[in-house]
């Protein structure tokens, strides 16, 4: 579809990661028909597996900060840089699409930006959160950023199947060399799933209701071209460095 609204020099993204690049407040059930340029299906609901909290980590108040002190880091510049935060499921194929946009931005703004990422496993799908317990489970062992990536570099072969991938997601704590009866205890620790399910709790008082959702500097943030990103993480830096 020909967007007249945009100077032709501004580039568009493929339709998959321009997809990923949009966040819609409200869910229908099934596909949702964006309006303007493409079309996104999202889901919402509670968190797969059980919501309740049953103890450990409280669920956040109304008032949940965007970032929270356990938040995970991927890039980290600092205090006086700006911060983009990503709320997302590792079985999303829409996360998957956006996955290497944002990383050539961690490269780009290296130093620049702080980049967050907070779990929000989605309920239709089967492994999302067997996944996330397996990056928490790793990043018990200061291997967050290792497994995240090996997440999204591998969805092809495990995403949208209907049984559990956790002896798959095992096979990479072993490539990643973690203590593997550390790795084992944390998975099966009620208290990992409540990590998990703080971040989906905090993702909820924020009004997230699918997968990615990012807020830059605390606020939603929708991007639909790159150089919405590029523009907009450059005004926050310069934001930042006015006296």
């Amino acid at each position: 579809m020909t967007d007249t609204t945009r100077p032709p020099q501004r580039k568009r993204m493929s339709t998959s990661a321009k997809a990923a690049l949009i966040t819609i407040p409200t869910v229908i059930v099934g596909v949702i028909i964006l309006i303007l340029v493409l079309s996104l299906g999202k889901s919402s609901g509670q968190p797969a597996g059980d919501a309740s909290n049953a103890g450990g980590q409280a669920a956040p108040a109304a008032s949940a900060p965007v970032v929270a002190e356990n938040s995970h880091v991927l890039s980290d510049a600092g205090a006086d840089a700006p911060t983009i935060v990503e709320f997302l499921d590792f079985e999303c194929e829409a996360c998957r699409s956006i996955y290497p946009v944002m990383e050539e931005m961690r490269e780009q703004y290296a130093g620049k930006m702080n980049f967050v990422i907070r779990y929000f496993p989605i309920p239709g799908h089967q492994n999302s959160m067997t996944s996330a317990l397996a990056v928490e489970a790793a990043a018990q062992q200061g291997k967050f950023e290792e497994m995240y990536t090996k997440m999204f570099e591998t969805q092809e072969e495990w995403g949208e199947k209907r049984e559990s991938e956790a002896p798959r997601f095992r096979g990479y704590a072993e490539q990643l060399g973690l203590d593997m009866a550390a790795y084992d205890a944390a998975v099966k620790d009620p208290a990992t799933q409540e990590r998990i399910e703080f971040d989906f709790a905090a993702g909820q008082e924020l009004g997230v209701s699918g997968t990615p959702t990012f807020f830059l500097e605390g606020e939603l943030f929708q991007p639909e071209y790159v150089t919405d990103i590029t523009e907009a993480f450059d005004a926050a830096i310069a934001a930042k460095q006015q006296p």
